[in-house]
């Protein structure tokens, strides 16, 4: 039998077919696998194809031939990945906000190729997440990767940073400043992807979102702040930052209705200390970095939910719930159909209404 033009490359075709023709539920045959080598300009005949899936074996790709009629039928068994586990990989690809859409269809096009062509199919799902929005930054994963490798060397990185303006455009912030930060790890809340530092300057451990970080460039300088950074609690860290954003850290007591304490346990893990109190209630201690973040989170919660201690935080909460009544009475008070443009008689009229109110909510007098 006469060789083929690319008779070198006949076990890399063998291995090729099966693994992208067969899987546990479609077969190829002798006669289908020689045609199909033949397609390639590969000559080859039943003897030596034996050996050579036998020789597959030796590079990680089992073949079982299972005897039908006078034949055999043979598929690849036992693949690296198992179907349902990327499906799994694929869903969450798919829902995550971080990966760009372009992205998502790279990365699952390189999953498809672990599988039959049949099961690739089968990957080609869609996983519908209620408000989703993609990140644009395509350079976020090249960040990351950049981000691991300052952490094993032990340096620090220089980068900028970057926010939206009104017009939906990309400004650098503090003026294109560069942040020179020593990295000690990445956390991952509410759907983004955070570098946690330390700032030597302030002298504080910081967080930045990784997709807003733009020109990253690892240091000659040691990376500072170690000794900070050796008490953190990276998981607990993530937990007690409501959003991310920065607070002082305390200890508050809330009082819970018991129909909540699943949305409890959901935020603060299972090991969160529960109190039974009377009447359908229960109270908590829970370690948080109060923020208007915080807050805001417990006035979503309604009547359920109420902050018992410390004073400080009470207070705190009396301050934000005054500061949103103020900031709708302004709505309701300064109409649109007052203020047709924002002058300073409109602006003065508004402050002199808003004035008098609290005035008459203080003293309690009627005009």
């Amino acid at each position: 039998m006469p060789k083929g033009s690319n008779q070198k490359f006949k076990l890399y075709r063998l291995a090729q077919i099966m693994l992208n023709k067969t899987d546990d539920e479609h077969y190829i045959t002798m006669p289908e696998i020689m045609k199909t080598l033949a397609e390639y300009e590969v000559t080859a005949d039943r003897k030596s194809i034996y050996n050579d899936l036998r020789d597959l074996e030796k590079l990680g790709i089992e073949v079982e031939g299972e005897p039908v009629g006078k034949g055999y039928h043979y598929h690849v068994v036992r693949r690296p990945f198992e179907l349902p586990e990327l499906k799994l990989l694929v869903d969450a690809i798919q829902s995550s906000k971080f990966i760009t859409e372009r992205k998502t269809n790279e990365l699952i096009g390189k999953l498809e190729k672990l599988v039959s062509r049949y099961d690739a199919m089968k990957l080609q799902r869609q996983v519908y997440v209620s408000g989703r929005i993609k990140t644009m930054n395509e350079s976020i994963y090249y960040t990351v990767d950049a981000i691991h490798n300052a952490i094993s060397e032990n340096k620090k990185i220089r980068f900028q940073y970057y926010q939206w303006n009104v017009k939906k455009e990309m400004e650098l912030r503090h003026g294109g400043a560069w942040y020179h930060i020593s990295p000690w790890g990445l956390s991952w809340d509410d759907e983004n992807y955070y570098l946690v530092g330390y700032d030597s300057v302030a002298g504080l451990i910081k967080h930045y979102r990784v997709d807003k970080m733009l020109h990253i460039q690892m240091s000659e300088e040691d990376r500072e702040g170690r000794e900070y950074f050796k008490k953190l609690d990276m998981a607990d860290y993530a937990k007690k930052s409501f959003g991310m954003f920065n607070g002082k850290e305390q200890n508050v007591k809330l009082l819970v209705a018991n129909y909540l304490a699943g949305v409890i346990i959901d935020r603060f893990g299972n090991d969160v200390m529960m109190i039974p109190k009377v009447d359908e209630y229960f109270t908590v201690n829970v370690q948080v970095h109060v923020s208007r973040q915080f807050l805001g989170w417990i006035i979503s919660l309604g009547e359920g939910v109420k902050i018992i201690s410390p004073d400080e935080v009470v207070e705190q909460m009396k301050e934000e719930i005054e500061r949103l009544q103020r900031q709708y009475t302004i709505l309701q008070i300064c109409e649109l159909d007052r203020c047709k443009s924002a002058n300073e008689i409109c602006i003065l009229e508004c402050v002199s209404v808003i004035l008098t109110v609290s005035v008459r909510k203080t003293t309690g007098k009627s005009k």
